[in-house]
């Protein structure tokens, strides 16, 4: 309110002075020494607050919130101190303190998690030390919903946010230093199929949750139970279903939010069913891998081969079960348990065909993505049912012939034993390494000229084994696999513009999308003024094009004294001291050095003499002077007064004398490269009749 808004207009009644503000309270009542701490200050006839003082020093950030009410913060100090307020109406009592601690502002040492969705409700957890009595929690200057767990640790809402936010606590004794937490543009997940989309009520499904966005998730529910999960990729998670009723939604969590729902169903267990054996034979010594199909498979207890149970079982799906049988002779009947039950029995006949023998598998290693083609040789290989790469069937096999089979990997993990199963029994396995793909999470730098050549480290993981590096379409021109987590290449000509960078492997391949700027050279058109003094130190205008990421500016070999960029198009730039004569200009980027353009260092004008070398005080007449480096004279001076002047030559230029005071006055010329050193003009009086 201004002051003048208190005064009574000539037609409205007088009213009594205002009276003085009262201070009731603050809250806190203390704070730290070093002063910082918010207070608010509640009392009476606030309005017009021109002053908060803590004894006698003023606070800062005076807000006056109502009449009633003021945010101040304190100022640095000891001990206890009177807070008084002042108005036009005066200053206030002087009984409320506020009392100066020597409490240690609060430190902040870790935040889990940093990163968050931009529409906030993280729980973040901050890690530090003197949490206790904290007053707030900011990210950036938002304030967050917080708990104080210990004097180490504190639970904080994330508000909702962009970019990256300083993090801080506040505390009576200050407040703390900041850690980044970074809002990220992470959608939220998107879940596309469940499958199987039932099972038991029991739980222990195993379960493939298919959608996009899935990579970091947190949690995996089944209506409002979690359940254990592994992610697979960014589009598929494994989970193992919980117990449970009835039909119930299942949502993933990721630090983007939570999914749409995907229904799946509880039903009631009932005793499993084989439809079929493969292979139906093997060998009576055992050791034949079969699958067993059929539906309620889901929880199987036991496997048995007539009432010898199998040597080990994995259950695939509630359809699949795979299974290594034991030693047997004749027909014997293969059955499933389940809590449902024991199913029917499907025929599985023993015979005396050797069991087959593999000697070497090639390549040994491949893709965990699947798909890759490889060639197992050894013997007995004749009416094979079966390949198997661990527990899973090949992709497909071709027998080739009694000693060599072509198999398709299917995706998997690690190290797995390839098998083969004949009616003559399961062979011996032979070791296969799936290759986990490469992945790209930085590029430095990230930009270069179009020529190529530079070189760029691209960090990672997975990268041992690395078989190519592109930028964009066009391969590096070479590239070095320092370690698993770093490589250096050597980047390729382009065009300009912004490319992927890819790098593909044994494991397959990972690409980070527009990565890296091919830059054009500069390119530079005029510099005006094209001359100056050999001193330097003064602005030249450099235009052309491809100039906003100028890295130097050189006036031949010397550094320009500094430079500014002003657009893409213009720099400004402050000449360096030169020798005599022209030099080249050029300006280097990412993109590499700019063609050159002159600029010409020029020696000042000379004067060796003058011609007369005195005159009458009232000037009207010319003196010729003589000396070098008149041509591109600017100004002619007679002290400190510009006079009229006519080149001649080079060498001699013919000047007005102005009238003036009796006695020496100094001559000097101005030109592009400076002033010249003075001679002196002499004017005489008149002679007395």
């Amino acid at each position: 309110m201004k002051p003048s808004e208190n005064l009574p207009s000539d037609s409205a009644p007088q009213s009594l002075a205002a009276a003085p503000p009262a201070v009731l309270s603050v809250s806190p009542t203390s704070g730290a020494t070093g002063g910082g701490t918010v207070v608010t200050v509640n009392g009476t006839g606030f309005t017009g607050a021109t002053a908060v003082r803590f004894g006698a020093t003023q606070g800062t950030a005076v807000t006056v919130v109502s009449d009633t009410q003021i945010t101040v913060t304190s100022p640095p100090g000891t001990g206890t101190v009177q807070v008084t307020v002042t108005t036009p109406a005066g200053t206030s009592n002087q009984f409320v303190t506020f009392g100066y601690t020597a409490t240690p502002a609060p430190v902040l040492s870790a935040l889990s998690p940093n990163t968050g969705p931009a529409a906030g409700g993280t729980v973040v957890t901050l890690s530090g030390t003197g949490f206790t009595g904290a007053t707030a929690v900011r990210f950036g200057s938002v304030s967050a919903s917080f708990t104080v767990v210990s004097s180490t640790q504190i639970a904080a809402t994330a508000p909702a946010g962009s970019g990256t936010a300083q993090v801080t606590v506040t505390t009576p004794g200050g407040t703390s230093n900041g850690l980044p937490y970074t809002y990220s543009a992470v959608s939220a997940p998107v879940l596309s199929s469940v499958s199987p989309n039932t099972g038991p009520a029991a739980g222990g499904t195993v379960v493939t949750l298919s959608g996009t966005g899935l990579a970091g998730a947190t949690a995996v529910r089944f209506g409002s139970v979690s359940a254990s999960f592994t992610v697979v990729s960014s589009t598929q998670i494994t989970a193992v279903a919980p117990a449970g009723t009835g039909t119930v939604q299942v949502t993933v969590t990721t630090p983007g939010g939570t999914s749409n729902g995907v229904a799946f169903t509880y039903v009631s267990v009932s005793a499993p069913v084989l439809s079929s054996v493969s292979p139906s034979s093997g060998s009576s010594a055992g050791g034949t891998a079969v699958t067993l199909t059929g539906s309620g498979l889901t929880n199987a207890s036991a496997v048995r081969f007539g009432s010898t149970p199998a040597t080990s079982f994995t259950v695939v799906s509630d359809t699949v079960i795979t299974a290594v049988a034991p030693a047997g002779t004749g027909t014997v009947q293969v059955t499933v348990t389940t809590p449902g039950g024991t199913s029917n029995g499907v025929a599985f006949t023993y015979t005396s065909v050797a069991v087959p023998v593999l000697s070497s598998v090639s390549p040994s290693s491949g893709s965990s993505a699947g798909g890759t083609a490889v060639t197992l040789t050894g013997s007995g290989l004749t009416n094979a049912s079966a390949v198997r790469f661990g527990s899973t069937p090949a992709t497909s096999f071709t027998v080739v012939s009694d000693t060599v089979i072509t198999a398709v990997a299917p995706a998997g993990s690690g190290t797995v034993q390839v098998t083969v199963t004949t009616p003559g029994g399961t062979s011996n396995g032979l070791s296969y390494t799936y290759v986990v793909a490469p992945t790209l999470t930085a590029v430095s730098p990230n930009q270069g000229p179009t020529s190529g050549g530079n070189t760029v480290t691209l960090t990672g993981t997975n990268l041992t084994g690395t078989t190519a590096v592109a930028f964009g379409t066009t391969p590096a021109v070479s590239f070095t696999v320092v370690s698993p987590t770093q490589i250096t290449a050597v980047a390729p000509a382009s065009v300009a513009g912004v490319v992927s960078i890819t790098v593909t492997g044994p494991g397959g391949s990972s690409t980070l999308p527009n990565s890296y700027f091919f830059v054009n050279a500069p390119v530079l058109t005029a510099v005006t003024p094209l001359s100056g003094p050999l001193a330097g130190g003064n602005t030249v205008t450099l235009v052309g094009s491809s100039l906003v990421e100028a890295t130097a500016v050189r006036f031949g070999s010397t550094a320009a004294t500094s430079f500014t960029v002003v657009s893409d198009s213009q720099i400004t730039a402050v000449v360096p001291a030169g020798l005599a004569g022209p030099v080249q200009v050029t300006v280097t980027t990412v993109g590499g050095t700019s063609n050159p353009v002159t600029y010409t260092y020029l020696t000042p004008p000379v004067i060796t003499s003058l011609s007369p070398t005195q005159g009458s005080t009232s000037g009207g007449s010319t003196v010729t002077l003589t000396g070098s480096n008149f041509s591109q004279a600017t100004k002619v001076f007679f002290g400190s007064q510009p006079v009229g002047f006519t080149l001649v030559s080079d060498t001699h230029l013919v000047a007005d004398v102005p009238a003036g005071a009796p006695g020496p006055v100094n001559v000097t010329v101005v030109g592009p490269g400076g002033t010249s050193a003075p001679q002196t003009y002499t004017r005489l009086s008149s002679p007395g009749i």
